[in-house]
């Protein structure tokens, strides 16, 4: 299993973070694959095979922990791309909220 779950939806309160400067604040880590709930459960092909898909925006996925659950907002391709390179592993930005 690539992910700990695959979700289509947003389950977490609106954080106000929508600009790749906004994003830009909070310090990429390490965060395994199999941590993470999906919040899109479709893919764009073209996202996934372009060589430039993070040319104009953030380098590294989104990720939003919310009462312990990791979910990645932005970013599926890259995280797909990273399990077909068969690394379990990614660098992502990971927004804590509170309860």
């Amino acid at each position: 299993m690539i992910f700990k779950s695959v979700g289509d939806s947003r389950p977490y309160p609106e954080h106000g973070y929508l600009t790749p400067k906004d994003w830009a604040a909070v310090a990429p880590t390490q965060v395994r694959l199999d941590e993470l709930v999906t919040t899109k459960s479709t893919l764009d092909l073209a996202a996934l095979l372009a060589e430039d898909s993070t040319f104009f925006g953030d380098l590294f996925p989104h990720v939003v922990q919310w009462r312990g659950t990791r979910y990645l907002e932005d970013g599926l391709h890259r995280a797909v791309r990273t399990a077909l390179h068969q690394r379990s592993i990614l660098h992502a930005r990971v927004l804590v909220l509170e309860n």
